[in-house]
């Protein structure tokens, strides 16, 4: 069951990396999942391109597996399942990364035949 994490910064990507790499130290984690943005018409803009520059500087530096993940509409997902749990406009900014990126990690689970997670 995927449920949010804390929010790390990153505004500096050399240390983001280093505690992306430590928490997957301390937690065993074996594979990191990033969301891909795309446009509206499916196109891929300069997030999405940031996004695989992240995801190729975090594999080099952890030596994880690390998957990229089309992340159409989990914000949206993320802002009505926090509307449904009570918490206010205002609120739910703070913690709507946090939980569009569980919503990302639960749907991915979800598509994943039985089989394959078991391997992991």
């Amino acid at each position: 069951m995927a449920h949010p994490r804390p929010h790390l910064a990153g505004g500096d990507p050399k240390r983001l990396l280093v505690e992306l790499r430590k928490l997957a130290s301390e937690e065993g984690i074996t594979r990191f999942l990033i969301g891909l943005p795309r446009h509206l018409n499916g196109s891929e803009g300069r997030g999405a391109r940031d996004a695989r520059r992240f995801a190729a500087a975090l594999e080099r530096a952890t030596g994880l597996p690390v998957t990229l993940v089309d992340e159409w509409l989990s914000t949206r997902e993320a802002h009505a399942r926090l509307r449904e749990g009570g918490h206010n406009q205002r609120d739910a900014r703070s913690r709507v990364d946090s939980a569009a990126a569980a919503v990302l990690l639960q749907s991915w689970l979800d598509a994943r035949p039985a089989r394959e997670a078991s391997d992991e």
